[in-house]
């Protein structure tokens, strides 16, 4: 089939791009009733992590109209605008939380009839646009792009009965995506709420039968011995890894914010950094990784016994005499973020823990009948996480392949 040979056009022709505002943080709310900012730390690839955004008072909301996010809006990060998992970047939903914009990160919108608002998603979160700006990107300290740079980038442009069609096939991919990360946000928490019953709450299946006495920690259920969590997780585990060849290769930037997921793996050779096997915790040591979120569970291996590295910034936790499930959902514990970020020290901007703080803390060690019944429901869950995980990789790979080739006519529309 011949392409279609659709006009060029800049982004500059037919869009309009908006800075976001200078909000000061000492001024930053912590109200939950305040408006939300979107600023490049929660811009994500596609999505806008709403649980990591900080506040602005929303009695300023009018004055600010200027940087009002609505429905539709594409957001593009200019400070740091790539990462190993791609491209950051959203678009703002239907029923995504009234918002404002900070500085360092472009608004677009559409200013013509010309183009769809809903096309121009495809866009920018397409392969071809974030090719264009991974060249471009300069700075040492802080890689960015400006925003007469992303005007300058240039794409095709059908007719707009085009545009919609095409929005629409990209858009039903979309919603299978969306409709696995919210299964995915529910499996994992999940676990998580089990972990808290059984461990922290102490309503585990058959309590009312086991009576509470007084320990180091408090009431716990009698039989449990309360013992250093030195005792019962190890910490940065000896993994030996080869030098030659080429290996799984995890930087920081693989981790999430909000999930125990490990996105966009690469491989380099060399043994330099944090060493890891299925069932190890990755917990980001290094400010503002840690206060943002950044920890992963490694499950993506092929086998037990293999083995991969990452960045050196990662503190690896491996069970001693828990279960690898129990080690996670500790790790995203508040009792124990709280714990590490209070031991961190050094200059300002690179604070890092002090492996030294987890000798402090103490875990009550349950029966083995009740790990592994834990284990066996929280483990079912991960698994599940990875595997809808791994669809929605398929799923945005497809996306992203189909996009230049509906624009070029490689694909016929009536065929997809």
């Amino acid at each position: 089939m011949m392409e279609r040979a659709w006009p060029k056009v800049r982004l500059a022709d037919c869009v309009d791009l908006q800075a976001g505002f200078a909000f000061k943080s000492q001024y930053f709310s912590d109200d939950p009733s305040d408006v939300p900012l979107v600023k490049g730390e929660n811009v994500s690839q596609g999505r806008v992590l709403w649980d990591i955004s900080k506040r602005w008072a929303a009695s300023e909301w009018d004055q600010l109209e200027k940087f009002h996010l609505v429905p539709g809006d594409v957001v593009v990060a200019m400070d740091r605008p790539w990462v190993p998992a791609g491209l950051k970047w959203s678009f703002i939903r239907n029923d995504d939380p009234k918002s404002l914009l900070v500085q360092r990160c472009a608004r677009l919108r559409s200013n013509t009839d010309a183009l769809d608002q809903n096309f121009l998603r495809f866009v920018i979160g397409g392969s071809g646009f974030e090719n264009y700006v991974k060249p471009i990107t300069t700075g040492v300290n802080v890689p960015h792009i400006s925003g007469q740079q992303i005007l300058d980038y240039e794409f095709d442009l059908p007719p707009l009965p085009i545009q919609i069609r095409i929005a629409g096939i990209l858009s039903a991919y979309d919603e299978l995506i969306e409709n696995n990360q919210r299964r995915i946000k529910v499996l994992e928490e999940m676990a998580r709420s089990l972990y808290r019953e059984w461990f922290v709450h102490f309503r585990y299946p058959g309590h009312e039968a086991v009576p509470l006495v007084d320990s180091p920690l408090g009431p716990t259920p009698q039989g449990w011995k309360v013992q250093p969590l030195t005792e019962c997780v190890e910490i940065k585990p000896r993994v030996t890894i080869p030098r030659e060849g080429e290996k799984p290769f995890v930087p920081m930037g693989c981790l999430s914010n909000d999930s125990m997921l490990i996105s966009n793996i690469g491989s380099r050779a060399g043994n330099s950094g944090s060493k890891f096997q299925n069932g190890d915790t990755l917990f980001a040591r290094i400010t503002p990784c840690l206060e943002n979120g950044k920890t992963g569970y490694v499950q993506f291996l092929p086998g037990n016994e293999d083995v991969a590295f990452g960045s050196t910034e990662f503190i690896v936790l491996r069970s001693r005499t828990m279960t690898p499930e129990y080690v996670y959902c500790l790790a995203r514990s508040d009792e124990f973020r709280d714990l590490a970020i209070k031991s961190m020290t050094g200059a300002s901007g690179r604070q890092r823990v002090q492996e030294s703080c987890f000798g402090q803390m103490s875990l009550a060690q349950p029966p083995q009948y009740l790990l592994d019944k834990f284990s066996t429901i929280a483990k079912s869950n991960f698994l599940s996480v990875y595997k809808l995980h791994i669809q929605n990789q398929n799923l945005r790979r497809t996306r992203d392949l189909l996009l230049p080739k509906l624009l070029s006519g490689q694909i016929s529309l009536d065929t997809v």
